[in-house]
C-alpha cells in the first residue's frame, strides 16, 4: 500500500509540474507572439526582402535575420495556428523597431509592402530610359532597348525586386491605351494617318518646348506646315540623325543641317521614319488637339519659351533677337 501512495504521490508530483511547466510555456509563447519584437538595429524601422516562394520557414529565418524577431520557432507556430502561413505574401516590407510577432504577420499577410516609384522624364529616347532603368540598384533582370517612341514617361510605382521588362512592358502598355484614346477623340482634318505620326510629331514637339502651356501651339505651327507641305525644318530632328538623340554638346553644324539623313526635317518635307524620343501625356495630347492658328514660325526667345511669327519677315525679325540675346550670353561669359 504505501508503495502505491509514494507512487500516486510522485504522478501527481509530475503532473502538478507539467502543469505548472504547460501554464509558463503557454504564458512565454503568448509574450513572444503578443508582446513588443526587438528593437531595430538602426532607425525606426527594418527594411526585409522576402523573396517568392520562401515559404513560413524561409520567412522566419529572414525576419530572424534581419533582428526583428527573437524567435523563429514562435512565429511559425504562430503561422501555422493561425493559418497565416498560408498567405504569407513575398516582398520588401519596413518593420517597425519592437513590432510584435502578430503584427508583422498582419503586414506580411496583407501585403504592406514598400512601394517605391521611378520617374522617367519625357524626352527621353528608348536607350536613355533603358540606361535609367539599368541604374536602378533595386531593379532586376537585363532588357534590350525597345523600339523608339513606344514608351510612356511617368512616374511608376514598384517594388524591390519587381524586372526592368515588367515597367518596360508597363510603360509600352500605357502609351497605347493613352494613344487609343486620344486617337479616337482627335480634332477632325489633322494631316496624320495614323496613330504613329501621332507619336512621331509629338516627340518633334516634345524636343522643341519643355514649356506645358506652349505645346498646343507649337503643334498648331508643325500642323500647319505639314497642311501646305512646308518642311519642319526641327533642330531636334536633326541632332538625332546625328547622334540618335545623345546631346551634342555643340552647335549644329551647316554640313548636319544639309545632310540626307531621312530624320532631318531641314532636308525633307514631312515626318521623320520613327519619332526621335518617347514624348509624354502632354505631347500626344497636343498634337491631336493642336492650337488653331496660323502661324508657321517660332524661334527662341531666350527665357525658355518661344516667339511665333505668321511671316517669313516677322520670324527673321524674331530671329535676329535671338542672336543678339546669343551674343550678350557669349559676352557675359
Amino acid at each position: 500500500m504505501r508503495r502505491r501512495s509514494r507512487a500516486a504521490r510522485r504522478r501527481r508530483t509530475l503532473f502538478a509540474i507539467a502543469a505548472v511547466a504547460a501554464v509558463i510555456l503557454a504564458c512565454a509563447g503568448g509574450f513572444a507572439a503578443f508582446g513588443p519584437g526587438p528593437s531595430a538595429r538602426t532607425g525606426d524601422v527594418t527594411e526585409v526582402l522576402l523573396p517568392r516562394g520562401s515559404g513560413v520557414a524561409g520567412v522566419s529565418a529572414a525576419l530572424k535575420s534581419a533582428g526583428v524577431i527573437r524567435s523563429e520557432w514562435v512565429f511559425q507556430v504562430l503561422a501555422r495556428a493561425t493559418g497565416a502561413g498560408r498567405s504569407l505574401k513575398a516582398g520588401e516590407y519596413a518593420i517597425p523597431s519592437r513590432a510584435s510577432p502578430l503584427t508583422i504577420l498582419s503586414d506580411l499577410t496583407a501585403g504592406r509592402t514598400i512601394i517605391r516609384k521611378v520617374t522617367l522624364p519625357e524626352g527621353l529616347t528608348s536607350a536613355m530610359i533603358v540606361r535609367q532603368l539599368q541604374s536602378v540598384s533595386w531593379l532586376t533582370g537585363e532588357v534590350t532597348v525597345p523600339e523608339e517612341g513606344t514608351l510612356l514617361p511617368e512616374t511608376y510605382r514598384a517594388e524591390r525586386g519587381d524586372t526592368r521588362q515588367s515597367l518596360l512592358d508597363r510603360m509600352r502598355a500605357d502609351q497605347q491605351t493613352l494613344l487609343e484614346r486620344l486617337w479616337a477623340s482627335r480634332k477632325p482634318g489633322l494631316p496624320l494617318a495614323t496613330p504613329q505620326e501621332a507619336v512621331i510629331l509629338a516627340s518633334i514637339v516634345e524636343k522643341e518646348t519643355g514649356l506645358r502651356d506652349e505645346r498646343r501651339r507649337v503643334a498648331g505651327v508643325f500642323i500647319n506646315r505639314l497642311r501646305i507641305g512646308m518642311r519642319l525644318q526641327s533642330d531636334p530632328t536633326v541632332i538625332y540623325a546625328v547622334s540618335r538623340g545623345e546631346p551634342l554638346g555643340r552647335g549644329i553644324r551647316a554640313s548636319e543641317l544639309a545632310s540626307r539623313s531621312p530624320w532631318n526635317t531641314y532636308a525633307y518635307s514631312g515626318l521623320p521614319p520613327t519619332p526621335i524620343a518617347n514624348p509624354g501625356r502632354a505631347s500626344l495630347e497636343a498634337v491631336l488637339d493642336p492650337l488653331e492658328t496660323r502661324e508657321l514660325y517660332f524661334v527662341a526667345d531666350g527665357s525658355g519659351g518661344h516667339v511665333f511669327a505668321e511671316t517669313l519677315e516677322a520670324h527673321n525679325a524674331n530671329v535676329a533677337r535671338w542672336r543678339q540675346v546669343e551674343r550678350a550670353k557669349a559676352a557675359g561669359g
